[in-house]
């Protein structure tokens, strides 16, 4: 360790942690990043590569805005991949249509389809009509943020794999590797902020969400799939959706038609990576341990579900895993413990759609 002072520490290497060191690379300033294990393997890395931009509301939509640029702005630079696809949303009922006219009603950038507009973007069986999402992006998750952070790297940013945050307190960060002096520390760990900072993440009521993920094979569709894919069970996940009048109809009915799905708290959607193969996901299980057992039932519920809605007999899954992420009442949580100290946690699983406009945004507060 170097006892030359930084003007940032950042602990956690995953998208939100990135998002605040670019953002102060961009200022000129003076970088470090902290992160225990060897290379990056958690929330980052494992989710679908989706930024949601078109179904955040508030502050989220903002930070989903500047994400939307920055996203594009470090594709170029460090030379991931990046497409500007949009959303198809696949609506098969007519409460799920409902839902997307209240939801165009509100949105001037969504755009209604027909049941044959839909069947010409995606390979699904019936379809009675949808909507598509033109500002939304995607990456690849398993490439994106690797990327990033070698880019990161190469433009003087100083990391520190293999070593665990301990504490801080008047401008130096306590790793297991030995101090670190810096004027601002941000601790962007995710799910595990109440290893550090416990009464923060008891108060805010921030838990670990587990989920089951699938990768099928490119075998898997009849044609590609130019856009993500969300469903009905979507509409129930995000703000902008799940907010309209028709929105509590629809949760009834899937609650009552389908009570094994929504037992596992499902969302149905689906993005297909350059290499052809399909992340499909996801259920959703919340506390303050996240058990390693997962159940073959959830797997069978989603390739269930996916091989009716493309019509496939039989899908070929190439991986399964499960991923973790912080989850709370509100969307993010941001603490400051000390002067100079920031926590910074996204708490509803939009950290790629949000991540990198929230890094900025804390920059631009804790160091102007």
């Amino acid at each position: 360790m170097s006892d030359e002072p930084f003007d940032l520490a950042v602990v956690g290497a995953g998208i939100v942690g990135l998002g605040h060191a670019a953002a102060a690379l961009e200022r000129g300033l003076r970088v470090v990043v902290v992160d225990r294990a060897t290379e990056i393997t958690g929330a980052s890395v494992r989710n679908f590569g989706h930024a949601c931009v078109t179904a955040q509301t508030g502050r989220a939509r903002e930070y989903a805005e500047r994400s939307r640029e920055l996203w594009l702005r470090y594709a170029r630079r460090a030379g991931f991949w990046a497409r500007e696809s949009g959303t198809l949303v696949v609506a098969r009922a007519a409460d799920e249509l409902a839902v997307l006219d209240d939801w165009s009603r509100d949105e001037p950038g969504l755009t209604l389809l027909d049941a044959g507009e839909v069947a010409e973007r995606a390979p699904v069986r019936a379809a009675t009509g949808g909507a598509f999402l033109p500002r939304d992006l995607q990456v690849d998750p398993r490439e994106a943020a690797p990327a990033l952070a070698r880019h990161l790297a190469a433009a003087g940013a100083g990391f520190r794999w293999r070593t665990a945050a301990l504490g801080a307190g008047d401008g130096v960060l306590h790793t297991s590797r030995g101090p670190i002096r810096a004027g601002a520390i941000v601790f962007a760990v995710g799910h595990d902020v109440d290893q550090l900072y416990p009464d923060v993440a008891e108060g805010a009521g921030v838990v670990r969400c587990g989920l089951d993920m699938l990768l099928a094979e490119p075998a898997a569709l009849r044609a590609p799939l130019p856009h993500p894919v969300l469903t009905g069970w979507s509409l129930l996940r995000y703000s902008a959706s799940n907010a309209t009048p028709a929105a509590k109809a629809l949760r009834e009915r899937l609650a009552t038609e389908h009570p094994e799905l929504y037992a596992l708290d499902l969302n149905q959607m689906y993005t297909q990576r350059p290499d052809g193969t399909l992340v499909v996901g996801d259920t959703h299980y919340r506390g303050t341990a996240v058990a390693p057992f997962q159940a073959e039932a959830s797997f069978a519920a989603l390739a269930g579900v996916t091989e009716e809605l493309f019509g496939v007999e039989r899908l070929p899954i190439r991986e399964r895993w499960q991923g973790v992420y912080a989850s709370g009442p509100e969307e993010f949580l941001i603490a400051a413990p000390a002067d100079g100290v920031r926590i910074v946690s996204v708490t509803t699983g939009i950290g790629m759609t949000t991540g990198l406009g929230l890094g900025e945004a804390v920059i631009t507060e804790l160091l102007g």
